[in-house]
């Protein structure tokens, strides 16, 4: 995939959606309307024009961009926050005109954008093949269909599965023209009806589409959603932040085992989802990300410790080390962990919690934190 592209952001809130899904409100996210949304569409993939932007202000945003664009090679234009293919053709075809100006200028390079699984037609893929898309991300959020219904998405597993279809087909036969395109899925935790289970058989049944990348977001109760309403009547009740972290570490392995890298796990930061009256309940951190990559560091450091243990004859079974943690104290003073520069942060984990908790397994073994470059950035020694 490609490698740190400056992905300027062009959102069109709710447009191409044909109704609001029970968890969204785009409005918020976007930071484009900040009341509750009042007009649906009317019509299946039908959505008013005043929500798309003008070629004028598309430009405005891409010469903002490009000011920070520094060493980066790629330069992407991302149509986020509705549902692109569920838009007009015409609608379509404008704004990848738009966006196809701006690649004949050497002012971006391709196009991306996220749309819903049931959008993704054979008809919809011809409309896009004349133009550099190079990215298409699905809104998958969940593959069980009882999760997808409370959702009120409107669509199933099996359309998520044809469209997976359908863009590999579309992959092969633009791969001639040596035209780079990926395919990207988005999922949710902690929707109603959702549970670990079910969240991780998701991750399983994507893995099997074999998708270039994967996103996953927690759900966060906000302002204006059917959600909302569900939360303050005690119908729903969100995750906790330890119970979420938890869960997206363990989906975040099954994708690692099978090589599908997972380029995000939580909502960006902005001051307007730190807003409490926007964002009013949920597993939210600004640094999401941060603590899955710190739990993983500190599984990764218990299991080296373990296997330490074992070598030394400490504790011959690792399988109930923790008994041996006296043993441990006994024999070792002192335990040196190296990383990557770039990894201290996540080995150390937020306020340095990692730290913390290892002196409370070891309490007598002191542990020395040391930076080495040459190592690969997922790797302790």
């Amino acid at each position: 995939m490609n490698i740190n592209p400056l992905v300027i952001p062009i959102f069109i809130p709710h447009s191409g959606c044909p109704h609001q899904c029970a968890f969204c409100n785009q409005s918020i996210i976007t930071d484009k309307v900040k009341t509750r949304i009042t007009e649906q569409c009317k019509s299946r993939y039908k959505s008013p024009k005043a929500t798309l932007p003008s070629q004028e202000q598309i430009r405005q945003e891409v010469d903002r961009f490009l000011e920070y664009k520094g060493s980066r090679q790629e330069v992407q234009l991302a149509f986020f926050g509705g549902n692109f293919l569920g838009l007009e053709p015409d609608d379509i075809s404008l704004l990848l005109s738009y966006a196809q100006d701006l690649v004949n200028e050497n002012k971006i390079n391709s196009i991306r954008f996220s749309t819903r699984p049931d959008t993704i037609t054979r008809e919809s893929l011809e409309l896009i093949a004349p133009y550099p898309v190079s990215t298409v991300e699905i809104g998958v959020q969940s593959m069980n269909d009882t999760v997808l219904k409370m959702a009120q998405r409107g669509h199933t597993a099996k359309d998520t599965i044809k469209a997976a279809s359908l863009l590999k087909l579309y992959k092969s036969k633009i791969q001639p023209t040596n035209q780079i395109f990926e395919t990207g899925m988005q999922i949710m935790v902690g929707l109603l009806g959702d549970n670990d289970e079910t969240a991780l058989d998701t991750a399983q049944k994507i893995t099997s589409l074999e998708p270039d990348f994967v996103r996953i977001y927690p759900l966060i109760v906000l302002e204006g959603s059917l959600i909302a309403k569900w939360y303050r009547q005690g119908t729903y009740k969100p995750m906790s932040l330890d119970s979420c972290v938890k869960l997206v570490k363990e989906m975040f392995l099954i994708f690692q085992k099978h090589n599908i890298p997972v380029v995000r796990m939580g909502l960006q930061s902005s001051d307007l989802l730190q807003d409490k009256a926007s964002m009013l309940a949920g597993p939210w951190h600004p640094a999401f990300g941060h603590l899955v990559y710190s739990e993983l560091f500190f599984d990764k450091v218990l299991e080296l410790v373990h296997k330490k243990i074992a070598m030394a004859g400490i504790c011959p079974d690792t399988e109930k080390v923790g008994s041996c943690n006296t043993n441990l104290d006994r024999h070792v003073s002192e335990i040196i962990l190296t990383v990557h520069p770039s990894s201290l942060s996540r080995l150390r984990g937020d306020k340095n919690h990692n730290i913390k908790r290892l002196k409370d397994i070891y309490p007598s073994t002191e542990f020395q934190i040391r930076t080495d470059a040459s190592l690969d950035k997922h790797e302790i020694m």
